[in-house]
């Protein structure tokens, strides 16, 4: 008997180790960075100011398999990131987002979002000027950007290439509880010297089985010489009341030289049943040598919370450094 139980024990420990050599590697990434920020709000010159730090690890790994498919999985350790849960204790979670992707040059790419993914839509969603009005979003009570689906439980497929320079992708996001499942696609071309094109539309899931939501998102950028130019314009229309939504947002670069480059973009926001246009507007630099980079930001928003009466405008200043190794 004891026999036996040796020679189950070796053959359990020789798959043990044949299975690892099958896993591939996995790498992990960090950021070394620190920034300190600040918020005035009606004439207050310290109505929040913070210190932070990156707290982020990526894990990557993946590997061809026998068969020509490539493997690939990414797993990010982000200690309370997105936390919604108010139970005692939560927050401590470390995890966030993760995935796997499955991909070969005559099928594409197919992948699937356990947590922080976009539908094929809304990955294109971030405005041109970078999402200045999540700057202010966090700080105050007001009405909301609409999110356009949540980051879990998302498969997208990003087909082969058929024609040079276009890439196709479309999504799907399953039935949730009380939410009708999704779906969304995207285009983006960049055939033209310089030239990026994009347009994606899709469902959202508004949380109500009953009710449908839609997404479209058109953006583009151009780069001649050391200028970038950039447009987009972001649409959400759904049958609940005051929740429609158009974002409109434009941002012009420069690239000074290698080392420093200085950036300026506005986006504007109208809900409906609001009178007046949420404004936000950004100016930022950076200069980078030898791995280390230096940020500035300066930014203002105008009627952020959307009709109230209290906190409507607030300025931003920030300063960062980080480095690369």
């Amino acid at each position: 008997m004891n026999n036996f139980k040796k020679i189950g024990m070796t053959a359990l420990a020789a798959s043990l180790v044949s299975t690892s050599v099958f896993a591939g590697e996995v790498t992990v990434a960090g950021t070394a960075k620190m920034a300190v920020e600040n918020y005035s709000t009606n004439g207050e010159s310290n109505a929040g100011k913070g210190f932070s730090m990156g707290n982020q690890l990526t894990f990557t790994g993946g590997g061809e398999l026998d068969n020509g498919l490539t493997v690939e999985i990414s797993f990010v350790l982000d200690q309370g990131d997105n936390e919604t849960d108010t139970t005692t204790g939560a927050g401590t979670a470390p995890f966030d987002s993760h995935s796997i992707s499955i991909s070969s040059d005559a099928l594409g790419t197919f992948k699937m979002h356990g947590e922080g993914g976009s539908n094929a839509a809304a990955a294109l969603d971030t405005t041109a000027a970078g999402d200045i009005w999540d700057t202010f979003d966090g700080t105050t009570t007001g009405t909301k950007v609409s999110a356009s689906t949540s980051g879990a439980d998302i498969m997208v497929y990003t087909l082969p290439s058929m024609v040079d320079d276009l890439e196709v992708s479309a999504s799907f996001s399953p039935k949730e509880s009380g939410a009708a499942s999704s779906t969304a696609y995207a285009v983006t071309y960049t055939g033209v010297e310089g030239l990026s094109a994009s347009y994606g539309k899709g469902d959202a899931s508004t949380g109500v089985s009953t009710t449908e939501a839609d997404q479209t998102v058109m953006k583009a950028s151009y780069a001649i010489g050391s200028f970038t130019l950039a447009y987009s314009e972001n649409d959400y229309s759904t049958a609940v009341a005051n929740k429609d939504q158009e974002t409109t947002s434009y941002k012009v670069s420069y690239t000074v030289s290698d080392e420093i480059s200085v950036s300026y973009g506005t986006e504007e926001i109208k809900l409906e049943g609001d009178s007046d246009e949420a404004e936000y507007e950004q100016l930022s630099a950076s200069y980078t040598s030898g791995g280390m980079t230096v940020t500035a930001t300066q930014a203002s928003s105008t009627d952020a919370l959307h009709g109230t009466t209290d906190l409507e405008d607030r300025d931003y200043w920030s300063l960062g450094l980080s480095f690369a190794f």
